[in-house]
């Protein structure tokens, strides 16, 4: 395996189409279908599916998609650092949607001021995987509510104590009040809820509760909270979530829900959590959310 392969592969993964990514990586298209045949023969596996019609990943290749990624970074990075003989400090962080992404900017901001050779990545991955690729030594820390996994070796620093809120537009009926409870929210029209796959049980059992008390007209199911969060933002109902204040989208109202314990919301990290710029992550982490509060949006 080399980083041609993992040139070619990844570049036909993003535009679906061996031409465009021969255009891009100006190779002949012979010369990419080449490098792909081959890294399949490697690793024992098809990796796209190929008709006259288009070009589409396989399950293998999806799978196979963070780990050509992290490969290839890594030899850049090593080829980098040895060209240059500098010990860059990477920093594999992940996190499930743009809520907990909007909390590393300023964190980061500060790690680099103590830390300039810091190079920070950060994987948005909406799915069960991202605890899977902490395990497995592919990141270095991850954002999340709580789990109780069973047979987890992962340590988990909490951050904060979240409270439910409900999430609507400005314009939503729910919107002119100050607090709520789930019977309220009961009757409130269209609930967008998340599949269950990204979440811990609590989250969903809170979720499946509103569901089982509404009509199925009033039921909107979305892959991620991003979509959720579209879809609110379309005005087109509420959503639920644990309320990070420094986490908030401005454009969107959030309401407590004042019969629903708080969540516990934190970072994930190997037990050997030990490197100097990660144990400044989490201290600079849990000093963010300790900050006042941002104002709700109007």
């Amino acid at each position: 395996m080399n980083t041609v392969q993992l040139e070619c592969f990844l570049t036909v993964a993003e535009y679906l189409n061996f031409s465009k990514a021969s255009e891009a990586l100006k190779l002949t298209q012979p010369a990419v279908t080449h490098q792909i045949q081959s890294l399949e023969k490697e690793l024992d596996v098809k990796l796209f599916r190929r008709t006259s019609k288009n070009v589409s990943l396989t399950q293998e290749g999806y799978l196979f998609l963070a780990d050509a990624q992290l490969i290839l970074k890594t030899a850049i990075s090593a080829r980098e650092r040895l060209g240059n003989h500098e010990h860059f400090l990477p920093l594999e962080l992940g996190c499930h949607n743009q809520a907990e992404l909007r909390l590393l900017p300023p964190v980061l901001h500060d790690l680099y001021e103590e830390y300039p050779l810091l190079r920070p990545n950060i994987r948005l991955i909406p799915l069960p995987s991202l605890m899977n690729m902490l395990e497995n030594n592919q990141i270095d820390a991850a954002l999340g509510l709580r789990e109780n996994r069973k047979k987890s070796s992962l340590y988990y620093k909490e951050l904060c104590m979240a409270r439910y809120a409900c999430i609507c537009a400005p314009r939503h009926p729910l919107a002119q009040h100050a607090s709520l409870t789930m019977r309220q929210l009961s009757a409130a029209g269209n609930f967008i809820a998340c599949t269950p796959r990204p979440f811990p049980d609590s989250f969903f059992s809170v979720q499946n509760h509103l569901l089982s008390n509404l009509p199925p007209v009033n039921r909107f199911l979305t892959d991620n909270m991003d979509s959720a969060l579209a879809l609110v933002k379309a005005q087109i109902g509420y959503t639920i979530y644990p309320d990070i204040p420094a986490a908030r989208d401005r454009d969107l109202r959030y309401i407590p829900i004042t019969d629903l314990p708080a969540a516990s919301f934190g970072v994930y990290c190997r037990p050997d959590h030990d490197l100097p710029v990660l144990k400044r992550f989490l201290a600079l982490m849990g000093e963010s959310l300790s900050l006042p509060p941002l104002p709700d949006a109007t």
